[in-house]
C-alpha cells in the first residue's frame, strides 16, 4: 500500500516476514584496517556498491574502528527479486561486526546505522513478523506468524525497485478510504498469511511491464498454492502451501519455464531468527 510523499518518495504500509531462505556470511577480524569482501557470485560488486561493504564502512566510521575484517558472502537469495537479500546481508553484517569488534553499540544506534543503508535494513536486525510504515523503516512488531510453507519462484525477468516505483500510477496508489494493513493487523491476536499478506499494489504495474512475472504467480497457483503474491517490488513471486507435503508436491507439479528457479522455505519466528546469528562464523 502506497501514498506519494511531497519529497517524491512513497509512504508505504507493508508486512515483513523472515523466511528460511538465506545467504551465509563468514566474518573474521584483522589487524589490517582493510575491509576485504569476497562473494561466490562474480556478478555482484565487492566495493561500496555492495550493502555489506557499506555496512562495514558505516560501522567503522561511527565508532572509529581501527581493525579491519575479511567478509565472505555465499549468495543463495536471488538478486533483483524483491526478497530483501542485500538488506538482510547488511543487517547481519552490522550485528556480526559489532560483536566481532566488541563495539559498545546500542540498539538505537544500530537501527540508525541500518536505516542509513536502506529503508528495510532495520527490519532484518530483529526479524520475525512486523508492519513497516514510513518508507519501510518504522516498524511495529506483530505476533509471530504460524508456520507456513512457501515456494519462492524467480523467473528470468528482472525489474529494479526504482523502475517499479517509477511505474506506479493511480491504479497502484492506496485511496484514503482503504483500510490499512496497520489497522487490520492491530486488531489481530494472530497472523494469517492468506488473509493479511496477500495484497501487493506493485502487481498492477509490474505484471504489465513484465508478463513473465505474472505467469510465475499463475504457475504457483496452478501447482496448488492457497495464495500467491509478488514479493516486494519483484521480480520473485511466492506461493503459500498448507503443509510440507503440499509444498513438496508443488515442486514436482510446478511448470517451470526455462531458467526459472524455485526455492522452498518456511516462516522463521523472531526467536529463531535471533538464534540463527550464532551460526554466522565469526573468527578473531
Amino acid at each position: 500500500m502506497f501514498a506519494r510523499r511531497a519529497d517524491g518518495y512513497h509512504d508505504l504500509e507493508t508486512i515483513f516476514q523472515t523466511v528460511s531462505l538465506h545467504d551465509t556470511i563468514t566474518l573474521a577480524a584483522t589487524d589490517d584496517p582493510e575491509i576485504a569482501l569476497t562473494i561466490d557470485n562474480p556478478a555482484l560488486p565487492t566495493d561500496t556498491h555492495n550493502l555489506v561493504r557499506c555496512a562495514a564502512d558505516a560501522l567503522r566510521g561511527r565508532f572509529a574502528v581501527t581493525k579491519g575484517a575479511r567478509i565472505h558472502l555465499e549468495k543463495r537469495i536471488p538478486i533483483q527479486a524483491g526478497l530483501g537479500g542485500g538488506s538482510a546481508d547488511a543487517a547481519v553484517s552490522l550485528i556480526g561486526l559489532s560483536r566481532l569488534w566488541e563495539l559498545p553499540v546500542t540498539a538505537d544506534e544500530l537501527h540508525a546505522i541500518a536505516a542509513s543503508l536502506g529503508a528495510d535494513v532495520p527490519f532484518f536486525l530483529g526479524g520475525g513478523t512486523a508492519v513497516g510504515t514510513g518508507v519501510g523503516d518504522r516498524l511495529q512488531q506483530l505476533p509471530d506468524a504460524p508456520e507456513e510453507f512457501f515456494l519462492v519462484l524467480k523467473p528470468n525477468a528482472n525489474i529494479s525497485t526504482a523502475a517499479a516505483y517509477e511505474a506506479l500510477d493511480q491504479r497502484s496508489l492506496t485511496s484514503k478510504v482503504d483500510e490499512t494493513i496497520l489497522s487490520r493487523s492491530s486488531r489481530r491476536t494472530d497472523f494469517e498469511t492468506d488473509k493479511l499478506l496477500l495484497r501487493n499494489d506493485f502487481e498492477n504495474v509490474v505484471f504489465d511491464l513484465m508478463p513473465e512475472i505474472a505467469r510465475a504467480k499463475t504457475a504457483l497457483l496452478s501447482a496448488g498454492a492457497t495464495g500467491a503474491l509478488l514479493a516486494g517490488s519483484g521480480s520473485a513471486t511466492f506461493g503459500v502451501f498448507d503443509s510440507a507435503d503440499a509444498q513438496r508436491r508443488a515442486i514436482q507439479a510446478i511448470e517451470l519455464e526455462a531458467g526459472w528457479r524455485v526455492f522452498p522455505c518456511k516462516t522463521v519466528r523472531r526467536d529463531e531468527y535471533e538464534a540463527a546469528f550464532s551460526s554466522v562464523s565469526a573468527r578473531a
